[in-house]
This record gives C-alpha cells, structure tokens and sequence, in this order.
C-alpha cells in the first residue's frame, strides 16, 4: 500500500505514520511544503530506529506526485465524503492520500476526485481524528481487504 501525506505539518504525526509503513511494507509519499524539516528530533522520535527502513518519497506538489505515479488508484481521506472507508474495495498498491492536520485535502483536489473520497465515521462535533490514528484506521481495513498482502509476517 502506499500512503500519501499532503503537507502535513506535525513532525511527530509523520514519524508515527512513518513507522506504521515500515511495520505494513508501506510506502510514505510526502507533498510538500512540509511543516518541519525530516531531520528533527520529533521525527526520529515517533518513527524510533524504523526511519532508515522507511520508502519515503517527496514531492514538490501535488501534480508532481500525479506526474511521478501515473495511474495510481487513489483513496482520499476527508471528513466531507459520503463514502465510509470500509464501503470501498481497496487493491495492493493502491494510493490512501491524508491532508494537513489543520485543514485537510485542499478542496480543489477533492473536487476533482470526488468519487475516490471516504471517511471515518466519527460523531457529531468532533472536527476529526489525529492524523496518525486515522492513516492506521483506514490503512490497516485496506491491508484486511487485500490479505495482509504487503506484510511478510502476520500473527
């Protein structure tokens, strides 16, 4: 599988989600600008001793990232869709994009995908998950549909 972050902003976030895809055989596709530098400390943290394993990926924007992966079957994650993540049919390679902890996919980008866009069910008044949670949510249903098929040793 491969996840996407859109400008994410919370160093912490990327190194936990970094060190999700190294325990699923994901990769971690990065669109800037990025809220820190990969070198700081809080990064290195989350992600502990995994960040070296870790098939990162960035990219200047977001056509540089469609440019660079075309054909990607691409999932976006957004409290706005209708669709509920585990309504959709997910296949290995697949692309599962998240935006910035502050405002989310931008909404030109989710308009012209509108069809790719799912959620997580959450209730009323609460304005959304915290990034890394969420990219496990949804990461791992897609990974339970497609058999596990990116991990080498399941349990």
């Amino acid at each position: 599988m491969n996840i996407v972050l859109h400008q994410p902003e919370i160093p912490a976030n990327t190194g936990n989600i970094g060190r999700t895809c190294v325990a699923t055989g994901s990769v971690l596709h990065l669109i800037e600008p990025l809220g820190f530098r990969l070198t700081e400390k809080e990064i290195r943290r989350s992600g502990m001793d995994y960040w070296k394993q870790l098939d990162v990926r960035r990219y200047v924007n977001f056509d540089e990232f469609m440019e660079e992966n075309p054909g990607s079957r691409l999932w976006l994650a957004t409290t706005k869709a209708e669709q509920v993540y585990t309504e959709v049919s997910y296949r290995p390679g697949d692309y599962i994009m998240f935006g910035k902890e502050s405002a989310g996919i931008p909404e030109e980008i989710l308009a012209e995908h509108e069809a790719a866009c799912i959620r997580i069910p959450m209730r009323e008044g609460i304005r959304s998950l915290n990034l890394s949670n969420a990219v496990a949510i949804v990461l791992y249903e897609a990974l339970r549909q497609t058999g596990f098929a990116a991990k080498e040793d399941v349990r």
